[in-house]
């Protein structure tokens, strides 16, 4: 069995970069402490007067720490903010795209500290927590993984398809060459030991109760993706990413019994589970459970299980050119093509004046129908005269685990354990390090 790994995690990329060391730091043998700064400077890193290539910052101190200044969190999101963070391990400063690229080197079950308490409100409850210990571990190492066998194959990795009357992409994570991930969402949410104080204690407990444990499928580390609410379904891989079928990323209701579904791929079906609250573990309101899972920033609503977004006819035509940059001209339908296990669409035609195009996947979709990203596509649209409203279920991509769905399965009693193998059907937990 191996030792546990490190992981290089991307925080942000800016001309100039701002950094402040709790604690003494070591950077090619001279001592950093304090305030410093670091500029681009003709394709070199400026920093106490001298040019370099890269810079390595490290401590051996285990308790040691820093803060970078001005770190953008939830890029394109509603909640778009800078703030400052506080991160321990070491330090790295690259040079990437005509700007420095900061990077923090840190140990896994660390790092897991902070996705947990960044991902979740650290009030969640033990079981959910070491739940989520495992699938943020298991993602992590499964995304490494596939990295290196992109890289060993020299395999040119697509994530579109274009024809005259299609347009079909999907936003996975890029293949990020300088570093393993990156620390907003599109990744995982990762800021640091910003917010691990909260709850702490419990926040450790989860992750050393679970030390090293992954979800594993077919002797491989599961792709354990998760998102906020499914809205009742749990959607399939293949209808969000590339078209891969996983065996443990499969349709199921998020209740007691997980084959009671209708054909959400169906229309009609589609719709009369939108229109209605069908029980699922995620149909919640209780802000309680809601706290546990929801930080302050994403609190802005409580029912995630059905909404609606209403635009006129000149605000979604407005919208779709800004968003997508095609001049559809003025939109006069949204004509759903095919659905998903869960009712969300993944491909939607887009009907205007001047043009009429069909585009998928689920989360370009959100993208261009929104000024941020629409809650989910699982959605239908009801129009009188023109206006546009738009009737949907669930938030987020609803693959793998349901985070407002397992708050309330660890509410109920249920076992971290549990919660997993509900929503990752067949895999099994094994521990892949000591």
């Amino acid at each position: 069995m191996s030792i546990e790994p490190s992981v290089s995690v991307g925080i942000l990329s800016n001309k100039t970069i701002t950094f402040n060391f709790h604690t003494d730091y070591l950077c090619l043998q001279q001592t950093a402490k304090g305030k410093n700064t670091a500029t681009y400077q003709e394709g070199k890193i400026l920093w106490d007067g001298a040019l370099y290539d890269q810079l390595l910052f490290e401590s051996t101190n285990k308790e040691a720490s820093f803060v970078i200044e001005d770190v953008i969190i939830g890029v394109n999101f509603h909640w778009e903010r800078k703030e400052n963070q506080e991160f321990q391990g070491a330090l790295k400063l690259i040079v990437e795209d005509e700007q420095i690229t900061v990077i923090n080197i840190i140990k896994i079950e660390d790092y897991l500290t902070s996705v947990i308490s960044s991902e979740m409100s650290a009030t969640a409850s033990l079981e959910l927590l070491k739940a989520h210990a495992v699938i943020s571990r298991s993602w992590l190492l499964a995304q490494i993984e596939k990295n290196k066998e992109i890289v060993a194959d020299k395999t040119e990795y697509s994530s579109f398809s274009e024809t005259e009357t299609e347009s079909i992409r999907w936003y996975d994570r890029e293949d990020h060459v300088n570093f393993d991930v990156c620390a907003d969402d599109h990744c995982q949410r990762y800021q640091g030991i910003t917010r691990a104080s909260s709850n702490i204690e419990i926040v450790k407990q989860a992750i050393a109760e679970t030390r090293g444990q992954v979800l594993t499928s077919e002797s491989k580390i599961c792709d354990a993706r998760f998102s906020k609410c499914c809205g009742g379904a749990v959607e399939e891989f293949q209808n969000c990413w590339e078209n891969t079928k996983f065996s443990y990323l499969v349709k199921l209701r998020d209740d007691i019994n997980p084959n009671d579904l209708p054909d959400l791929t169906k229309e009609t079906e589609a719709l009369k589970w939108i229109k209605t609250r069908p029980s699922a573990f995620c149909n919640t309101q209780d802000k309680k459970i809601l706290g546990q899972v929801l930080n302050n920033y994403d609190q802005e609503t409580i029912d995630f299980y059905r909404w609606k977004v209403s635009y006129s006819q000149e605000e979604l035509s407005a919208l779709v050119l800004r968003r997508s940059s095609i001049d559809f001209g003025v939109i006069q339908e949204l004509i759903p093509i095919q659905r998903g296990t869960s009712g969300r669409l993944i491909k939607l035609k887009i009907v205007g004046s001047k043009k009429t195009l069909t585009i998928g996947k689920e989360l370009e979709i959100r993208r261009i129908l929104s000024t941020s990203h629409l809650y989910s596509s699982a959605f239908y649209v009801e129009k009188e005269g023109k206006q546009f409203t738009l009737i949907g279920a669930g938030w987020g991509h609803g693959v793998g685990l349901c985070q407002i769905g397992a708050a309330v399965m660890g509410e109920k009693g249920y076992l971290y354990d549990q919660i997993l193998l509900h929503y990752y059907v067949g895999a099994d937990i094994e521990k892949s390090y000591n």
